[in-house]
């Protein structure tokens, strides 16, 4: 799994013009799942997610988790992370690594369960849709994180 973890001020996912996800202060988490990831992997990368420390304590260090914050999680599928295009002579990403359909669906609903299990507010996007994602960038703050 490859994700990308940005923290928001505030996020939404659309769907045909329609809001399918919504937050406030949180992390607008882009989740991309590769062939060979498993169960365990999507539970781990959740509590790593959850205890992610880059929101600033009354100091302003990075100190303080999404757990801690109260804030909620946007998760929204993304295939594309795992593009490689390093060794191709063309311009077209290869996707290759990426997991089927009938695969990664489960496991990004594993993952967003698995936040929700450890406690967190979780809104998504639709697996497999088109989707247009907004978000105000908090900070910038953009982690980016593989099992």
């Amino acid at each position: 799994m490859r994700v990308v973890v940005q923290r928001v001020s505030r996020a939404c996912v659309r769907v045909d013009g329609d809001v399918r996800g919504e937050i406030g202060i949180g992390l607008l988490v882009l989740l991309g799942i590769a062939k060979d990831d498993a169960e365990e992997d999507a539970e781990g990368l959740a509590r790593r997610i959850a205890r992610l420390r880059i929101f600033p304590d009354d100091t302003g260090r990075f100190d303080r988790s999404l757990l801690d914050t109260g804030g909620a999680a946007l998760v929204v599928s993304q295939f594309t992370l795992l593009s490689e295009s390093g060794r191709q002579k063309g311009a077209r990403p290869d996707f290759s690594n990426a997991a089927r359909p009938e695969v990664a669906g489960p496991l990004y609903d594993r993952f967003c369960e698995s936040l929700s299990k450890i406690g967190l507010p979780v809104q998504t996007g639709v697996f497999g849709a088109r989707m247009e994602v907004e978000l105000v960038n908090d900070g910038p703050v953009t982690i980016i994180l593989e099992t």
